[in-house]
């Protein structure tokens, strides 16, 4: 055989053996050092659960560097969302996205807006829940609203901060029933969770799984989810606000997401990896676990997504009477 055929028999072994994992052309070096990934809210609540049973999933099929957890909450994500979009376009930060990217920009919160950034792929979606005190004198959502419209003092709503989703949620139930609320604003739905324990807010408007081990620990109780039907498995016996004739349903997505001109052989090797490693029972059994909902979709189904919510709270958001502190 000659050395010219070894030669190119070589390099096409050495190709064969890169292409299924998307390190063809410009991406065979990536990646040489560890990865960052973004969590734009506190540590404890969903979103944080999400990137990191994620980060934890990818070792499998990026075995080459580890993924970093980083997280920097702030403006609900807008802190954390802005380091993503301005970050250098090479694969060694990326972030998890949330929906209030599609909100905030309508509160004049952020100069940033969802087209900033290269969407990989959806992880995740969850409804908004109404949680109280297990010792809070509702035993339902139609006593909460009874007391609420006629007491003197509002009702307090803990949230994830101005803006965020479960801000939205709270907001859009008050909107949609005509009851007055206190909104209170957190750096996330953990410390939300903390202050209903201390008894520092009456409620709660974040999703079943951040209020979940709380719940089956006895010291919370959910009086109806913002969903179109009921969450199975701990909350299956908590009704839908459609069921108690208010018809509203709001939902939290995270998903992971690239600045904006990532490179599109890194951006292939990215959407490949996440769609693995989501499907994986690493991570599809963490969120089961935590009570989070498995909704994996690509990057072009995870955009359109967006584009509905986008479109949906820009009509939304000006109908509500929301302070922006």
């Amino acid at each position: 055989m000659s050395m010219q055929r070894r030669h190119f028999m070589t390099s096409s072994a050495a190709l064969a053996l890169a292409a299924p994992f998307g390190l063809a052309r410009a991406a065979t070096d990536y990646p040489t050092r560890p990865i960052e990934l973004i969590v734009p809210v506190a540590a404890g609540g969903g979103t944080d659960l999400v990137g990191r049973a994620f980060a934890e999933a990818v070792k499998k099929y990026l075995p080459q560097q580890p993924v970093v957890v980083n997280n920097k909450p702030g403006a609900s994500g807008a802190i954390g969302t802005a380091e993503v979009i301005n970050a250098k376009p090479d694969g060694y930060k990326l972030g998890i996205i949330i929906c209030e990217l599609t909100i905030i920009p309508n509160l004049g919160i952020t100069k940033y807006t969802a087209s900033d950034v290269r969407p990989i792929a959806r992880l995740n979606a969850d409804p908004s829940a109404i949680t109280v005190r297990a010792d809070a004198p509702w035993q339902s959502v139609d006593e909460f609203l009874a007391d609420a419209r006629k007491r003197k003092d509002p009702i307090s709503i803990g949230n994830a901060g101005v803006g965020s989703i479960w801000h939205m949620a709270a907001a859009a139930f008050a909107e949609k029933t005509g009851a007055p609320f206190n909104h209170v604003p957190f750096l996330g739905a953990a410390p939300a969770a903390v202050a209903l324990l201390g008894g520092h807010v009456d409620a709660l408007t974040v999703s079943p799984g951040e209020v979940a081990q709380h719940v089956a620990a006895g010291k919370m109780r959910t009086l109806a989810v913002m969903a179109d039907q009921r969450v199975p498995g701990l909350f299956e016996k908590v009704p839908t606000l459609k069921e108690r004739g208010i018809d509203l349903s709001v939902q939290v997505w995270r998903g992971l997401a690239a600045p904006k001109n990532l490179p599109q052989e890194i951006a292939e090797l990215w959407s490949d990896v996440a769609r693995k490693a989501a499907e994986d029972a690493v991570f599809r059994d963490a969120l089961t676990k935590a009570n989070l909902g498995w909704a994996y979709a690509d990057a072009a189904t995870f955009q359109a997504a967006i584009d509905k919510d986008r479109a949906f709270y820009k009509d939304l958001v000006p109908k509500l009477n929301i302070n922006k502190g």
